[in-house]
């Protein structure tokens, strides 16, 4: 991916960073929120999310089910030790109904409803990894990251990660989310496209700049 990268012409100051070799970053992270109380361990299967009459999808289909207040324990509930190895998952308590907004470099203002838009979120699995979002948050915090550029896919984990960022006592980087890239139809472009991949691509000749010229900022299609 990275030599993919270099031949496209991309270029970086420092050398990527593999989140897994930063484990005990995060875990201090869920530390400092397990300490001030705003997370809480979760049973719940995503089944039984998906199945409760309560949640529907935040951002559609394709994102995740808004958790249902009835799964929530009450507040002032005492909250279990997270333990040397952790085998539950822990969900982030949203505050609810309060108001989340960022100005995205791209679209402009953007806002969200805690407790209405998105509900409480993992932060880390039974399996032992931190959720996307913690990882996110974490690193952005720790790398003084000024600016985010990504997909607008991800436009409401951007409200999530705000809310860990203020909870971690950090200052959000400043957003930009790219219209993604999409097929003949329409749909985005996924490892279904392999075809389409920049690996694949310089393997049948293909040149940096007739990629580059294909694309642009408002009108990413194939």
């Amino acid at each position: 991916m990275l030599a993919d990268l270099r031949w496209l012409g991309l270029k970086w100051d420092d050398p990527p960073v593999a989140q897994s070799t930063r484990l005990s970053c995060y875990r201090t992270a869920l530390e400092k929120l397990h300490a001030a109380g705003l997370i809480f361990p979760c049973t719940r299967s995503r089944r039984d999310v998906l199945d409760a009459a309560s949640a529907p999808h935040e951002g559609g289909l394709e994102d995740e089910p808004i958790y249902p207040l009835a799964f929530r324990p009450p507040v002032g509930a005492v909250v279990p030790p997270l333990g040397d190895i952790i085998s539950v998952n822990w969900r982030f308590r949203v505050p609810d109904d309060e108001q989340i907004v960022f100005r995205d470099g791209r679209v402009g203002l953007q806002c969200a409803t805690a407790g209405r838009d998105l509900g409480d979120f993992l932060v880390w699995r039974k399996d032992g990894v931190p959720s996307y979002q913690l990882a996110c948050a974490v690193d952005d915090a720790e790398m003084d990251i000024t600016e985010v550029v990504r997909g607008d896919d991800l436009m409401r984990s951007t409200f999530r990660q705000i809310l860990l960022l203020r909870a971690l006592a950090a200052e959000p980087p400043a957003y930009w989310h790219c219209p993604l890239m999409l097929d003949e139809h329409g749909t985005r472009l996924a490892k279904r496209h392999d075809s389409l991949s920049l690996h694949a691509l310089r393997e049948r000749g293909v040149k940096p700049e007739e990629i580059l010229a294909t694309f642009s900022t408002e009108n990413l299609s194939i």
